[in-house]
């Protein structure tokens, strides 16, 4: 009798020691995010699309975005792909004559892992730096190859609607 609680025991202790040494291990922690880092990078390319909106260049404006983007702009149905952002741009760049420039500002920056939601203003000036519109917008962005590209934007104007 004694030899079978002994060998009870033995294998009580062994399974105890098995199943403690088979636990899941800890998740990893999450590498930090440098907050201001990628708030200078996200803003980097705000004023890069800026300055490509300037110079006339929807290629350089297209660069913002992401493959598979879709672009929710005022005044019109969602551009699809980045090639049909391109396009849009394109075409609105080419109907423009006002000699007009927009500023686009970082306000609020979300980031969780590979993902940044960046919420922004923007503003709109004539060629005498008086503003003709300004709004807010959103754009979603997600990291591929390591850079951040926008999957997802959309914004509105803040004026009031002309009748």
């Amino acid at each position: 009798m004694k030899t079978k609680n002994y060998f009870t025991g033995i294998f009580a202790s062994m399974i105890l020691f098995i199943s403690a040494c088979s636990s899941p291990a800890p998740a990893p922690v999450p590498e930090a995010i440098d907050m201001d880092a990628v708030k200078t990078e996200i803003q980097a390319m705000e004023d890069a699309y800026a300055a490509a909106e300037k110079m006339k260049d929807a290629a350089g404006v297209a660069a913002y975005y992401s493959a598979d983007a879709i672009s929710y702009t005022r005044n019109r149905e969602p551009m699809v792909g980045k090639e049909a952002i391109k396009n849009g741009i394109a075409e609105r760049i080419a109907k423009d004559t006002t000699g007009n420039t927009n500023v686009y500002k970082v306000v609020d920056l979300f980031i969780d892992g590979n993902i940044a939601v960046e919420i922004g203003s923007w503003q709109e000036m004539d060629s005498t730096g008086q503003e003709v519109d300004r709004g807010h917008y959103m754009s979603y962005f997600s990291k591929h190859d390591g850079k951040y590209l926008c999957d997802r934007d959309m914004s509105v104007s803040a004026m009031p609607e002309k009748k």
